[in-house]
């Protein structure tokens, strides 16, 4: 009977002691050298760009339009800046259906560059940025739904920039 009960709770005891790092595993600030690159040991600390922007465009940056032959309207998705500079808002209108949605961009250390494209079906737009090998990363997918009859947002990716490890090169 013995036996049992101090398996029991000896049991939790060890679970415990396992999960528990060492002092040989605490890392100090600036000793990250198993996140580094032997090939660069060294990045330069990244860069970012200003909370807020200065001035703020009336225009949209970007504009993706697709007739669709109805007389309320097209399909046209709009990007507009905000005060916020890695933030925008995007206006979506289909055959009169107006929606919005607002879009966050990773600060890359540059200025935003905010891209529409056509997406893979009729009326869609892929929503998404150029990186600084100004190669295109998608955010989110606007589309029209099968029956036509609605338009949804859907996020696709998330993005992060992290200090020891750059998404493009420098």
């Amino acid at each position: 009977m013995k036996r049992p009960i101090f398996l029991f709770v000896l049991s939790p005891v060890l679970f415990f002691a396992s999960c528990h790092s060492s002092a040989g595993d605490q890392r100090t600030p600036g000793n990250d050298t198993f996140l580094v690159d032997p090939s660069n040991p060294k990045l330069p600390p990244p860069k970012s760009n200003p909370e807020f922007r200065a001035q703020v465009k009336k225009d949209p940056v970007g504009e993706y339009r697709e007739k669709t032959g109805h007389i309320l309207g097209d399909f046209v998705v709009r990007l507009y800046q905000t005060s916020k500079t890695m933030y925008y808002r995007a206006d979506v209108e289909y055959e009169g259906l107006p929606g919005t949605d607002t879009i966050k961009l990773p600060d890359l250390g540059t200025e935003p560059q905010p891209v529409l494209q056509k997406g893979e079906t009729k009326y869609s737009c892929v929503i998404g940025f150029m990186d600084n090998d100004k190669k295109f990363r998608e955010l989110k997918l606007v589309h029209v739904t099968p029956k036509g009859d609605q338009f949804k947002i859907t996020t696709l990716k998330h993005w992060v920039v992290m200090d020891h490890y750059r998404l493009v090169s420098q």
